[in-house]
């Protein structure tokens, strides 16, 4: 007996059947057309790159835990992409020269992570990135902010079922030293404690605290300080409120789009001041779905020019679960809106002519790859999900006729060739 290899694909990664697939296109369709009609433009970039690249700007549990890494044959040390911002800062600094900041980009890589696969997790994924280059502008987090609500928006999503939380880096920074006492000695390790804020008891965060070096005192006013809301803005020095973008942006007519939250961190380490993550607010499914942040010095690693970004990754996995859980996700599309079904294989050249018309006026259109019975053919055309057959019969097609057929009423009609579109729209409108 063969020994056969298995069917299933590599743990923590996913096949996408057509059904699948149809359901993916829909939905990243609509996010491309929000974002092109904001004026964002689409780039893409090799799926390796240097390993050095993530090691020493995205963050050490990325890149000494989650890190895809292998040597080539000419000894480079390579990693496949677990997130496109190091790819596209790199790129943005290579063609720097010739761009007028500034620019709006987006992409749809496929990334990968070696975590735990588990509900919102996997270890290949595909996100959405979208960034803005070159302007220290507090209108670069506005349109971002918008831009969040319009894609939400176009997948159906109301206000109601996501929230939009923000803080600045630097705010936290003053918040933890200037109010909870938080020395600078600690600051590193008090913001991871800080990011796993919501995802752990009490005990298990005071129990964290002392290990850090808090005193159960210090622990308190830290939990008083990150519970404070934006209440807490009114607590921090001036200069420290007027350097801040999102301060700004919570003084303009946007401040509706988000809600201030002082624990908000965002683990990867290029984050400079501003970061966010959108939450679902569904009991069912009440985890981030995804986010971003404000990054000054990225583009260093490649050149000396100052370049600043902000952005955001929206990945497929805990989209596709937030449309699941409030009934957004759109039904697979059907295989085709009509099939051309000659009545003996002599009329298969024929069938074909038909059906180059239907596709010429933008419809939906397949014909038998080999001939059957018409009773067989017109099974198949309704498990296709087609609206309509249009039948190529011998004496019909020597008047110059088709019979065109909806597959909902059973309904059939004999009209002339070069109407046979227009009769198949008819049905499906």
């Amino acid at each position: 007996m063969p020994e056969y290899l298995p069917t299933a694909p590599y743990k923590g990664t996913r096949d996408f059947l057509p059904a699948e697939m149809s359901v993916r296109t829909q939905v990243f369709g609509h996010l491309y057309d929000v974002l092109e009609r904001r004026g964002f433009l689409r780039y893409d970039g090799p799926i390796l790159e240097s390993a050095e690249i993530y090691e020493r700007k995205s963050g050490q549990e990325l890149a000494d835990k989650q890190l895809y890494t292998l040597t080539d044959k000419g000894g480079r040390r390579l990693a496949l992409r677990p997130e496109m911002t190091p790819s596209v800062a790199r790129m943005i600094a290579g063609s720097a020269k010739s761009l007028s900041f500034p620019v709006r980009w987006y992409s749809h890589p496929n990334c990968h992570r070696y975590e735990a696969p588990q509900r919102g997790r996997v270890r290949e994924h595909w996100q959405i990135n979208a960034d803005i280059f070159g302007s220290d502008s507090a209108n670069c987090e506005i349109e971002i902010f918008e831009l969040v609500h319009d894609m939400m928006a176009a997948l159906g999503a109301t206000p109601d079922m996501f929230v939009l939380r923000v803080n600045d880096r630097n705010l936290l920074t003053s918040a933890l030293t200037d109010v909870a006492g938080v020395s600078e000695d600690h600051l590193a390790q008090v913001f991871a404690l800080v990011d796993r804020w919501e995802k752990y008891p009490r005990e298990k965060l005071a129990e964290s605290a002392g290990e850090i070096g808090l005193s159960d005192k210090q622990f308190e006013k830290l939990a008083e300080t990150l519970g404070m809301g934006e209440a807490l803005l009114d607590e921090l020095p001036a200069e420290v409120r007027e350097q801040s973008n999102l301060v700004k942006v919570l003084d303009s007519g946007a401040k509706d789009l988000v809600k201030y939250e002082p624990m908000i961190v965002r683990g990867l380490a290029y984050y400079t001041s501003t970061v966010f993550e959108v939450f679902d607010t569904s009991p069912e499914n009440r985890r981030a779905l995804f986010g971003g942040g404000r990054y000054s010095d990225l583009a260093s690693m490649f050149t000396p020019q100052q370049i600043p970004g902000i952005g955001f990754g929206m990945g497929d996995v805990t989209l596709i679960d937030f449309l699941d859980t409030h009934g957004l996700t759109p039904a697979p599309r059907s295989e085709v809106d009509v099939m051309v079904i000659p009545v003996t294989e002599d009329l298969s050249d024929a069938a074909r002519s038909v059906a180059a018309s239907l596709r010429g006026a933008g419809l939906r259109t397949s014909t038998p790859i080999e001939h059957r019975k018409l009773g067989k053919e017109l099974t198949r055309a309704d498990k296709a999900g087609a609206v309509a057959v249009v039948i190529v019969g011998q004496e019909d097609w020597a008047a110059g006729n088709v019979t065109v057929r909806s597959l909902a009423t059973r309904e059939q009609n004999s009209v002339a060739i070069a109407d046979a579109p227009a009769a198949v729209q008819t049905l499906l409108s």
